[in-house]
């Protein structure tokens, strides 16, 4: 199995730089639809309900402070499985669709859908507030599914 650092680049390569908003976001959806998709995450880690919209710690302390970013800024991870021909074509169709959005777009989308929404209001978060709780992965996988 890949990781978020391995997604991320991936999806900075084909895409060139981009906002760290930005960034978290598509990794987000290339992991849901790969949920819904294959019915497997694409990497283990986790998404949390962030203010902004959903934010993976991992990837963010690597962006930590900056605005934007590049696949060369990330780490190039040894012993972490690269990503197969499924893999990428998956990513692919997630940037085909979402990848000219901007991040504000992309951040007002996941605040209308469920798993950001169930996970803050698991947690009692209100619009602004800091939250920590994790979208977990069978939230996004129903969800995403029944689209």
């Amino acid at each position: 199995m890949a990781n978020i650092i391995s997604v991320a680049k991936y999806i900075l390569e084909q895409r060139g730089a981009m906002t760290t908003m930005k960034l978290q976001k598509l990794c987000y959806y290339s992991q849901a639809w790969s949920l819904a998709w294959d019915d497997k995450p694409l990497f283990d880690e986790d998404f949390q309900a962030w203010a902004n919209g959903p934010v993976c710690p991992e990837l963010f302390r690597w962006h930590k402070g900056k605005f934007a970013i590049s696949a060369d800024q990330l780490p190039q991870l040894t012993g972490v499985h690269d990503l197969n021909d499924q893999e990428k074509d998956n990513i692919d169709k997630v940037l085909s669709f979402y990848g000219d959005k901007e991040a504000h777009w992309l951040s007002e989308l996941t605040h209308k859908e469920r798993p950001w929404r169930e996970a803050r209001q698991i947690a009692g978060a209100l619009p602004g507030d800091t939250c920590e709780e994790i979208i977990t992965k069978e939230s996004m996988a129903d969800y995403y599914a029944g689209l």
